[in-house]
């Protein structure tokens, strides 16, 4: 019983979290990069687009510049991560893999849940258009995330 009521609040946070990322997106100014590809907020979750895959499912939580100061931040326990300092963390490498294991849910971090539950790897994986547009959305959100580093 413990184990369902645990799987209902994981959701109900997941929930949560999407919303906020799109509500963040929606409501966030696009930088000059991103005028010229302007993207409807409604449809950010189906985009291939690493800036809006992140605006998306990261945002909430990281801020819209990656810093940690998203609007769901203040309510979880753990600190959240900048995201542009990877690579100085990384010794002045950006860590693809890794990064990319963390994303899918490969590499346990705590705010992002248990190896058996990995958040963004199935949903990045849903099947659109007939087409498991997966590993493109993965790619994308890695290389956005290389383009914000200090």
């Amino acid at each position: 019983m413990k184990q369902s009521k645990t799987g209902v609040y994981v959701m109900v946070l997941q929930g949560a979290v999407l919303l906020a990322g799109l509500f963040a997106a929606a409501s966030t100014a696009p930088d000059e990069k991103a005028k010229s590809q302007q993207h409807d907020p409604v449809r950010l979750t189906q985009s291939l687009h690493g800036v809006d895959i992140y605006r998306a499912h990261c945002a909430s939580c990281h801020g819209v510049e990656g810093k940690g100061d998203g609007p769901v931040a203040p309510a979880l326990n753990t600190k959240i991560p900048d995201l542009s300092t990877i690579t100085q963390r990384s010794g002045g490498i950006f860590p693809v893999v890794r990064v990319r294991k963390i994303i899918i849910g490969n590499e346990a971090i705590l705010g992002h849940g248990s190896r058996e539950m990995p958040i963004w790897g199935p949903i990045f994986h849903q099947i659109q258009e007939d087409r498991d547009y997966g590993e493109v959305r993965l790619q994308n959100i890695t290389d956005y995330l290389k383009s914000i580093q200090k």
